[in-house]
């Protein structure tokens, strides 16, 4: 599988955390960016990543900014992608298997490294339940 990531300076530290964590676990990355501390605006990055995802460049994608809200917005102006924040490993849970959220954003001033890694795990090895949840993804995609 696999994964695009992308942050803006306020989560780049925390993007290649994930990013040593993610290739040690065996898969396939795409990273877009930033690659350094030096402030960037991350719309352009959230962009980016959504675009991967949504094309297929990518299955699913991570992107990380201080808090995760606006590098969130960004992605989710992409068609077809489905970005939410999650902020401990339940959320990252409910993302994945009640919204089929293909896009996880993570804050970088917000989450420790540890805590991180255990929510971008959970998420991933989550699996979408569907039933009554398709419905509610299939509204999301059509809007």
């Amino acid at each position: 599988m696999k994964i695009a990531l992308a942050s803006d300076h306020g989560g780049f530290a925390l993007k290649e955390q994930i990013k040593e964590h993610l290739k040690n676990r065996g898969f396939e990355l795409l990273d877009l960016g930033t690659n350094s501390e030096e402030s960037v605006d991350y719309p352009a990055f959230g962009k980016a990543c959504g675009e991967a995802v949504a094309s297929g460049k990518a299955e699913l994608g991570i992107v990380c900014c201080g808090t995760g809200i606006g590098i969130s917005m960004a992605a989710n102006k992409v068609h077809g992608v489905r970005c939410a924040i999650a902020t401990n490993e339940y959320m990252a849970e409910m993302t994945k298997k009640h919204n089929n959220a293909n896009v996880l954003a993570l804050g970088g001033r917000v989450l420790e490294t540890q805590e991180a890694l255990k929510i971008v795990d959970t998420w991933l090895d989550t699996e979408f339940e569907g039933g009554r949840h398709q419905r509610r993804v299939d509204m999301l995609d059509e809007m």
